[in-house]
């Protein structure tokens, strides 16, 4: 199994499974997080999600050179199923990567090690990312004469300042978690070993509040980056009146008032 996906108290937990390769995604990996993420999406027991990699050098290396990578580029013919899947349609590794997937769900990375290309690319598709100490990032594609198509050129200018964003995407080199963290890309960096424990914390505060309303907020958000402030205002509308007329919005403040934690159901 290259990823581990469990589900525990309205958490997924998905973990990269292939340590001896530094947790890079091949073909089998790409399908089974395909499946995990959709999963997510449509569980409605499920209110947040947390994806790291197994042992503590790596979160996850990105495409793996040897095995995914030259299906891509038709420098080799597919073999087993999953090979063959993915070589057929590409979207499997795009929403494997949380490319093109429409997730209003949230999602924490807790970054265990290397988050590096297609590694760091999943980063910057989460909501939340905690790190380790030890956690280095970087986007190599260029060393190896491909593109970093797994939304880098689109998400990291909007997320660090351009010419630092530029200087990764260009150069290829390495940065680590204490400058990630100083240019705005984590949220906090903890020690080794506390990456899990500190995600759960905060995927804990989640899961506790309306889901609806978590939803619908990462929704305003994505939907409104980059519009007008007219466009932006009338979609954040569109997407609360919703979530303003469920149940779980007459169970909150009523909760409130009875002094009481309230029952969040999703509807």
């Amino acid at each position: 199994m290259t990823l581990i996906y469990e589900k525990r108290n309205h958490i997924a937990y998905l973990s990269f499974n292939r340590p001896e390769a530094h947790n890079a995604v091949d073909p089998e990996t790409a399908v089974e997080l395909k499946r995990a993420w959709e999963d997510y999406r449509d569980d409605g027991d499920l209110r947040c999600a947390i994806v790291t990699g197994s042992g503590d050098k790596s979160f996850c290396a990105g495409l793996d050179l040897g095995k995914l990578i030259p299906l891509e580029t038709g420098a080799r013919q597919p073999e087993t199923a999953a090979e063959r899947a993915c070589a057929e349609d590409s979207k499997i590794v795009q929403v494997a990567m949380l490319r093109d997937f429409e997730l209003h769900k949230p999602v924490i990375a807790a970054i265990n090690g290397y988050a590096i290309a297609a590694g760091m690319e999943l980063v910057q598709a989460s909501d939340i990312r905690i790190a380790s100490e030890t956690a280095k990032f970087g986007l190599a594609e260029v060393k190896w004469a491909v593109f970093p198509r797994g939304g880098s050129t689109v998400r990291l200018p909007r997320q660090i300042p351009f010419c630092r964003a530029m200087e990764i995407l260009l150069t290829g080199e390495l940065i680590d978690a204490a400058e990630a963290l100083g240019i705005g890309f984590l949220n906090r960096v903890v020690p080794q070993g506390k990456v899990i424990e500190e995600a759960e914390r905060v995927a804990g505060k989640i899961v506790k509040n309306g889901p609806l309303a978590v939803q619908g907020v990462k929704k305003a958000v994505t939907r409104t980056i980059g519009r007008t402030i007219e466009e932006g205002l009338r979609i954040e509308w569109e997407i609360s009146e919703p979530v303003f007329h469920s149940r779980d919005a007459k169970e909150g403040p009523k909760a409130f008032k009875e002094k009481r934690e309230p029952e969040y159901v999703g509807e």
